[in-house]
């Protein structure tokens, strides 16, 4: 990240509240970022020490976006991203990938703080192919409605929707599933979902319960959900090999047996064909 847009350890603009753990700030310092304050790197800690396999996780998962970018970018001709739930920029970011492979790829980010919008938008500024918004996932009719999404997006052509990382600051009230059915919907044929999610499953009952408990203190809570539970955001949908997996065997050439902290894969929206046609 450009040190001009970083550097938030040592002052905070006056309308930021540095007392509440935010979870963008939180992500970009086991990441390895600088834009976080103590209490950020406070719940980062006990974070790791609660699930020690948190940091490396994280890294992980960061790979896997990259990974399905150049894919998308590279092998199967997408053109245009859509990264919801964007977090703070930080080095391989979606647009980095994707224009490093072709140069008039355009990426729409959209993300719910607006910190996180400045910050992408002060990077973005000479980058015309590239836009930050500020919306809610929990409204996907507003973010594929709005103005810039429209402007730069060409819907009748096969577009990449990035929910990584994301979905589990919804809570069950929220209807996640019918949220990712809405974006599902907007998509035209051979398109493109990637998606990555936090699970408990390879984590004891007390540690996710202390990890519940640890969200329920930042600016979003989240819900932890099985393998069976994010495998359904992708119903309808051709799901590409090998399948929801732990991040970090998601098309790599060597297949770690470390546990899943997030699961994650990318399935494609196939042509709908009517009974009777051919």
């Amino acid at each position: 990240m450009d040190s001009r847009y970083g550097e938030l350890a040592n002052s905070a603009p006056w309308y930021l509240d540095t007392s509440v753990p935010n979870v963008a700030r939180v992500y970009d310092y086991l990441l390895g970022g600088k834009d976080n304050y103590a209490v950020d790197r406070r719940a980062a800690a006990e974070l790791v020490r609660l699930i020690p396999d948190a940091l490396r996780a994280c890294h992980q998962n960061r790979q896997f976006l990259s990974r399905a970018v150049r894919f998308l970018a590279s092998e199967a001709g997408i053109r245009q991203f859509i990264d919801i739930g964007t977090g703070l920029p930080t080095q391989g970011s979606v647009h980095e990938v994707a224009q490093d492979i072709t140069p008039d790829a355009r990426v729409m980010y959209v993300d719910y703080d607006p910190v996180v919008v400045s910050h992408a938008q002060a990077l973005l500024v000479r980058n015309h192919a590239t836009v930050a918004i500020n919306g809610d996932l929990r409204e996907p009719d507003q973010i594929l409605s709005h103005p810039a999404v429209q402007a730069l997006i060409d819907f009748t052509e096969p577009v990449a929707i990035l929910l990584v990382a994301v979905l589990h600051f919804l809570r069950d009230d929220d209807k996640p599933h019918e949220v990712v059915d809405m974006l599902k919907a907007a998509m035209p044929a051979g398109s493109y979902l990637v998606l990555s999610h936090v699970t408990s499953d390879d984590i004891s009952a007390e540690a996710a319960r202390d990890v519940h408990n640890l969200y329920e203190q930042t600016t979003a809570p989240g819900a932890a959900r099985t393998h069976s539970e994010i495998e359904r955001f992708f119903d309808g949908m051709e799901m590409l090999e090998p399948g929801l997996v732990n991040v970090c065997n998601w098309r790599t050439w060597m297949r770690l047996p470390s546990p899943a902290i997030f699961y994650g894969g990318v399935a494609r929206k196939g042509v709908r064909h009517e009974p009777g046609s051919s």
